[in-house]
């Protein structure tokens, strides 16, 4: 398996830290989601740098090593999605592959339909197409209540105050607490997490991602509707206590080339929980897509 260096590279007027396997300008830049950081994809990189491809998880903007803009505005999906072209300008990208979990996801999404770069295939994980996720929640009462953080992160300093006590105890709960496999978090995987969360300002950076979006994600029925044409493989672990597994059967209409891998027995951190299983559908899609290297 290849090796993973750590560097750190200027995109977008910030500076990105970022884990990469693999060599060449085929770029598969992976993002995580919220209260991660690029180590969620350990287990992904070498991985996919087998397959041909320069893997790249970039700790996202605020989050661990990477630059902390202040403000909500920063946080706006329009920073959010430049980024990413950024980042695979920067890596010089000859093909480019899109990969995101949980906020990564619904990033990775808003930057396949605003076409911010063109892309040669697009891996989403637990997160739903942003206008399918706007219209059921509106209709699904369970739905609601599953989503019920995303209002608590509209408070003031509470929600900081409450992620970061006891030593920023509560992101590690936010994993063993929800994992249907416990055994997917070493106790160095969850320090380092907790120690993110405890950097001055990261939890606030960290938490503006909903409070810059609460209205964007609320009218995404509307403004992020727009068909994708790139192959699209949507990896979702069925015992998501913050996703109903009915969000799978939504995005068909805003998707021309959707292919669904569901993974039974397997939470919200599915790359983290069964890196085999989503290792070899990744593999399976890329050799249909013609996406090996």
């Amino acid at each position: 398996m290849s090796d993973i260096r750590t560097r750190q590279i200027q995109a977008n007027g910030l500076t990105f830290t970022i884990d990469e396997a693999g060599e060449g300008d085929d770029i598969a830049l992976f993002l995580h989601g919220f209260p991660e950081s690029r180590r969620s994809w350990r287990r992904q990189l070498p991985f996919v740098a087998d397959q041909g491809w320069r893997a790249v998880a970039p700790d996202t903007r605020g989050y661990g090593q990477t630059s902390r803009p202040k403000g909500r505005g920063a946080y706006r999906f329009d920073n959010l999605t430049a980024d990413v072209g950024a980042l695979f300008d920067a890596l010089g990208a000859r093909r480019r592959i899109l990969i995101g979990h949980d906020w990564g996801g619904i990033i990775a999404w808003a930057a396949a339909i605003q076409r911010v770069r063109p892309l040669d295939g697009l891996v989403i994980m637990n997160a739903p197409h942003p206008a399918a996720y706007a219209r059921h929640v509106h209709r699904s009462p369970a739905q609601m209540l599953r989503s019920w953080y995303v209002l608590y992160f509209q408070l003031p300093w509470l929600p900081e105050l409450a992620t970061t006590a006891g030593h920023a105890r509560a992101i590690e709960r936010a994993f063993v607490g929800t994992t249907a496999n416990p055994d997917a978090f070493s106790a160095e995987d969850l320090q380092a997490y907790r120690d993110n969360a405890l950097q001055p300002g990261a939890m606030t950076a960290m938490i503006n991602y909903y409070r810059a979006n609460a209205l964007a994600l609320n009218e995404a029925g509307r403004t992020l509707a727009r068909r994708i044409e790139t192959p699209t493989l949507l990896i979702w672990g069925e015992k998501d206590p913050f996703l109903g597994v009915e969000l799978t059967e939504l995005n068909a209409p805003y998707v021309d080339d959707l292919t669904v891998r569901r993974l039974p027995g397997v939470s919200h951190w599915v790359q983290q929980e069964a890196p085999d299983q989503v290792n070899a559908a990744m593999k399976d899609w890329m050799a249909t897509n013609w996406l090996m290297g």
